[in-house]
C-alpha cells in the first residue's frame, strides 16, 4: 500500500486555538489576483511562452485583399520555392466541414470561391519558421472578380441588407402615444465600435496524438466551442479532442468565437502534417481578421411631458454585424433588452436590425449590445432635458423605474429589489452633484473658451446569458490526503480573478486557506460541454458549481465522522483548517485521511443551472434575466471650445455587487470596466477606407485609453450592506460587464460641456466616440445655433416693438 507522505501533527491545544482564532480565507475577503505575482514579474505562462514542440510548424495566414469578390484563380506554387515551407493549406483541404460559425452557418474557415470582407483568409502557410511562412504567404498569387460591397450600416439598413430577420418589443400604442403628447423630439445616433485590443492576439498551439487525438492549447474564453469546431473542421468526434486553456491574455468577448479560427487551423496542420503546429496572428493580422464591437445607428421618435417624463417612445437600434451572423442576433437582442436602460418607458415599440455589410463580422465585446441600447436612451433622456430646460437628472430621475405600474420591462420583467433611487441619491450626495452643477454653471458663464460639463448617468444590466442554454455551468474538485485540494470548472482565466474567486467559494465551503488549493487549467477533459465565460456570468455558474461540489464532499466527509465518532451533525465544525468533532480537534488533513482509510470518495463533480431564465422570442416577453446589477458614474469634463481637446477631472463612481466575494478584485473590475467604457466613446475610433480597408490596424493608429486619459481625481465604492436576494454564489452579484457602462457618463458630461454654448437649450450633435475631432465640430454647430438664436430673438423683440408701435 503506498502511503502519504507524513502529516504535521498538532495538539488538541494548537487545534482549539487555531480553530477560535478565525478564517483566514474564503469569501467577502480582499484577496491578491492568484497570478499576480506572475503577471508582474512576467513569469505568468501563455502559450507564446510554452516551449516549442519538436520539429513544430508556424503557421501564417494570406488575407483578402478585396472586401467582396470571386476568386478566380489561387496559386500556391510560389510559396514552395522559400525553403522551409512544408504546406499550403486552402479550403479544399479540409477533412471535415469548413464552416465554423459558432450558431448556425456561414463562418468559412477558408474562403471558398468568394470572400465577403477585406482580411478574410483566404489560405495558411506553414513552415519552419514564421517569417518564411509570411514571406512565403505574400508570395502567393490570388486573382479576384470584385463585386459590389456595402460598408455603412445605413447603406443597409434601406437595402434590407439583413443577416438575420428584425425583431420588436412592443408594449402598448407608441404610435398612439406619440400622436397626442405634450412635446415630441426626434433624432439619430452614431454609436462607433471597438476594437477590443487584448495584449495577446489569437493564438493556438496544437500536438498531435496517437488515434487521431489532438491536444489543443488555446487562447479562448469558450474551450467547449473550440473543441466542437476543431473536431467538425478535422471530421473527428468531440472525444478526440481536448482543449488546455490556463490563462488568456485578455479577452473582453473577443476570444468568444472568434478564437477558434486559429486552433483550427493549427489542428489542420497538425492533422495533415503529422507535426505540432502552432497559430499566433500579428496585431495587424488579428485586426484585419477579427470582428469587433458593433457599431450602431439609432433612430428615435419620443413624446414626453413638461416635467420630461416620457409619454410614447419608438426606437430602432441598426447594428453593423459584418458579413457572417456569428453571435449578432443575441448581441442585438441584448441591445434592445437595455435599450430602457434605468427608465420606464410607457407605451413602446424597440426594434432591432441586423444589418450585413462587407466587413469582418462583428462579435461579442463587454456588454454585448447592452452599452449600445443604454446609449440610445441616454442620448434620448439628454435631448429631453435640453428641450425642457431641466437638469439631465432631474429628468433621469422623473423617468425611473419604481412606484405602481412602473417597475415593468418592455420585454414584461419585472424589475425586483431596483437599487437606483438609493445609488442616485447617494451618490450624488457624496458627490455633491447639486453644488458642482451651481459652480460649473458660475464657470461657465465667465468662461468663452473653457466649458465644463458633468453628468451622473445610472446603469441597470441583466445578469444571465440571452442564449437560454448557455445558463449552466460544471465543476471538478479533489481534495488529496494530505488535505491539499485540486479545483477545476469550466470558466476561463483572462486576468478578471475568476480563478481567485472560485477558489475562495471551496476554502469558504470547507473552511480552510485558499493557499491549501490549487486551480488547474480549465480542461474539456475535466469538466465537458462548457458554457463560455462571458454574459458576467463567469462566477454566478461555476461559483456555484464548484460550491455544490465542494458541499458534496463536505457531506460525505460529516457522514463518516458521524458514523466513526458517533456524532450528531450539529457537533461537527469546519472551521480555520480544523475540524472539531464532539469535543475533540482534527487537521482538515486529518479527516481527509479518515475519509480515504474508511473508503470515502474524495472527488465530485459540481452543477448548477440558473433557475427562472425564460424568454418567448415570439411573444417577445419573458424573464431573460436572473437579476439587474445596478450602479451609477458621476463624471466631470473640461473642453477647449476652440480646439475639441479636453480633459476628464474627475470620477465618483457607487456600484452594486451584492455580497462581494473579494472587494479589492469587485473594485478593480470596476475600474478597469469604466476606463474601457470611457476609451470607448471617447479616443478609439475604427476607421476603414472607401474600399473596406480597415486603416486603425495597429497601435500605431488606434488609440486605447492610457494612464493620463484615467481622471485624476477617481473615487470608487460599492454598495455597502446589500446581499442579492437571490441565492447566488454567497449572495454575490456579477461584476465584469455592468461598470462598462459608468463610462457613458463621460460622454454624457462632453455634451453637457458642448450645450453650456446653446446655454442648455439645444442638444448637441456628437457622435460616438467623441474624439476631440468630434467635439469641436459639435461646438462650432452649438455655437452657429446659439447665434440663430440671438437672431431669433431679435426679430422676436423687434416685432413686440413694432406691434407697440402700430397700437
Amino acid at each position: 500500500m503506498t502511503m502519504s507522505k507524513a502529516i504535521p501533527v498538532m495538539s488538541q491545544q494548537e487545534m482549539e486555538a487555531r480553530f477560535r482564532a478565525g478564517l483566514a480565507g474564503g469569501v467577502g475577503r480582499s484577496r491578491k489576483h492568484e497570478s499576480a505575482e506572475k503577471h508582474v514579474t512576467g513569469e505568468a505562462v501563455y502559450i507564446d511562452d510554452r516551449l516549442e514542440f519538436p520539429n513544430q510548424l508556424h503557421l501564417v495566414p494570406r488575407l483578402s485583399e478585396v472586401a467582396h469578390a470571386e476568386i478566380v484563380r489561387i496559386d500556391v506554387e510560389p510559396c514552395y520555392a522559400f525553403p522551409g515551407v512544408v504546406r499550403v493549406f486552402t479550403a479544399q483541404d479540409v477533412p471535415g466541414d469548413n464552416d465554423i460559425a459558432p450558431l448556425t452557418v456561414g463562418d468559412p474557415l477558408y474562403a471558398d470561391g468568394k470572400v465577403e470582407y477585406l482580411g478574410q483568409v483566404v489560405l495558411v502557410v506553414a513552415a519552419d519558421d514564421p517569417l518564411t511562412a509570411r514571406r512565403a504567404a505574400e508570395a502567393a498569387i490570388i486573382e479576384y472578380r470584385e463585386l459590389p460591397a456595402i460598408f455603412d450600416v445605413k447603406t443597409a439598413l434601406q437595402a434590407g441588407h439583413l443577416v438575420e430577420a428584425s425583431h420588436h418589443h412592443r408594449r402598448g400604442d407608441s404610435a398612439a402615444a406619440l400622436a397626442v403628447a405634450p412635446h415630441r423630439i426626434q433624432g439619430e445616433l452614431h454609436i462607433g465600435g471597438q476594437e477590443h485590443f487584448y495584449l495577446e492576439t489569437q493564438i493556438a498551439s496544437v500536438m498531435p496524438g496517437e488515434d487521431g487525438s489532438m491536444l489543443v492549447y488555446s487562447s479562448t474564453q469558450n474551450p467547449t466551442e473550440v473543441q466542437k469546431l476543431v473536431g467538425s473542421v478535422l471530421g473527428v468526434p468531440m472525444h478526440k479532442v481536448v482543449i488546455d486553456m490556463r490563462r488568456m491574455g485578455g479577452g473582453f468577448g473577443g476570444k468568444e468565437t472568434q478564437a477558434a479560427a486559429a486552433a483550427c487551423h493549427a489542428a489542420l496542420a497538425a492533422r495533415l502534417t503529422g507535426r505540432p503546429a502552432k497559430m499566433r496572428l500579428s496585431r495587424q493580422d488579428d485586426m484585419m481578421m477579427t470582428g469587433k464591437r458593433h457599431p450602431f445607428y439609432v433612430r428615435y421618435d419620443v413624446g414626453f411631458d413638461d416635467r420630461g417624463v416620457i409619454h410614447g417612445i419608438e426606437i430602432e437600434l441598426a447594428a453593423n454585424c459584418g458579413y457572417s451572423l456569428d453571435l449578432s442576433g443575441s448581441i442585438v437582442d441584448r441591445a434592445m433588452f437595455h435599450a430602457d436602460n434605468a427608465y420606464y418607458l410607457g407605451d413602446v415599440t424597440i426594434t432591432g436590425h441586423r444589418c450585413k455589410t462587407h466587413l469582418a463580422s462583428n462579435t461579442a465585446y463587454r456588454g454585448f449590445g447592452g452599452p449600445q441600447g443604454m446609449m440610445a436612451i441616454e442620448n434620448i433622456l439628454d435631448h429631453i432635458a435640453r428641450e425642457t430646460g431641466q437638469d439631465p437628472l432631474t429628468v433621469r430621475r422623473a423617468n425611473y423605474y419604481g412606484g405602481p405600474g412602473r417597475d415593468v420591462t418592455p420585454y414584461y420583467q419585472t424589475v425586483e429589489q431596483n437599487l437606483l433611487h438609493e445609488i442616485t441619491d447617494e451618490l450624488a450626495q457624496s458627490a455633491d452633484y447639486a453644488a458642482r452643477r451651481a459652480e460649473i454653471a458660475a464657470f461657465n458663464a465667465a468662461s468663452p473658451v473653457l466649458k465644463r460639463g458633468l453628468a451622473l448617468t445610472p446603469v441597470k444590466f441583466g445578469i444571465s446569458f440571452t442564449a437560454s442554454f448557455l445558463n449552466q455551468g460544471g465543476a471538478l474538485v479533489l481534495v488529496y490526503t494530505d488535505g491539499s485540494i485540486q479545483l477545476n470548472h469550466g470558466g476561463t482565466e483572462m486576468g478578471q480573478g475568476l480563478n481567485t474567486k472560485v477558489a475562495q467559494v471551496v476554502a469558504e465551503v470547507f473552511q480552510v486557506d485558499i493557499d491549501t488549493i490549487q486551480i488547474t487549467a480549465t480542461d474539456t477533459g475535466k469538466v465537458p460541454n462548457t458554457s463560455p465565460t462571458a454574459a458576467s456570468s463567469g462566477t454566478d455558474l461555476n461559483g456555484k458549481a464548484a460550491q455544490n461540489a465542494a458541499e458534496t464532499i463536505k457531506q460525505r466527509l460529516v457522514a463518516m465522522l458521524m458514523a466513526t465518532h458517533q456524532a450528531q451533525a450539529g457537533e461537527i465544525v469546519f472551521r480555520n483548517g480544523v475540524v472539531r468533532v464532539k469535543e475533540r480537534y482534527y487537521s482538515f488533513a486529518e479527516v481527509a485521511r479518515q475519509a480515504h482509510f474508511n473508503q470515502v470518495s474524495l472527488s465530485a463533480t459540481g452543477y448548477y443551472r440558473t433557475p427562472k431564465i425564460f424568454y418567448d422570442r415570439d411573444k417577445a416577453a419573458g424573464h431573460p434575466f436572473y437579476y439587474y446589477s445596478y450602479g451609477a458614474a458621476c463624471a466631470e469634463v473640461i473642453i477647449d471650445t476652440l480646439t475639441g481637446e479636453y480633459r476628464l477631472l474627475r470620477t465618483d463612481i457607487l456600484h452594486d455587487v451584492g455580497a462581494s466575494l473579494n472587494p479589492a478584485i469587485d473594485i478593480g473590475q470596476i475600474e478597469g470596466g469604466f476606463v474601457q467604457g470611457m476609451g470607448w466613446l471617447t479616443c478609439e475610433e475604427l476607421v476603414w477606407d472607401a474600399r473596406g480597408r480597415l486603416l486603425t490596424n495597429s497601435a500605431a493608429s488606434y488609440k486605447i485609453p492610457a494612464i493620463g486619459d484615467v481622471p485624476p481625481d477617481l473615487r470608487v465604492k460599492l454598495l455597502e450592506n446589500r446581499k442579492n436576494p437571490e441565492e447566488t454564489v454567497f449572495h454575490s452579484k456579477a461584476v465584469g460587464e455592468p461598470p462598462f457602462m459608468l463610462g457613458i457618463a463621460v460622454w454624457c458630461a462632453l455634451k453637457d460641456a458642448v450645450a453650456a454654448l446653446g446655454h442648455y437649450r439645444h442638444q448637441p450633435p456628437l457622435d460616438a466616440p467623441a474624439t476631440p475631432e468630434r467635439v469641436l465640430m459639435a461646438t462650432m454647430a452649438m455655437q452657429r445655433q446659439a447665434d440663430r438664436d440671438v437672431v431669433t430673438q431679435s426679430a422676436a423683440e423687434t416685432g413686440q416693438e413694432q406691434a407697440y408701435a402700430t397700437r
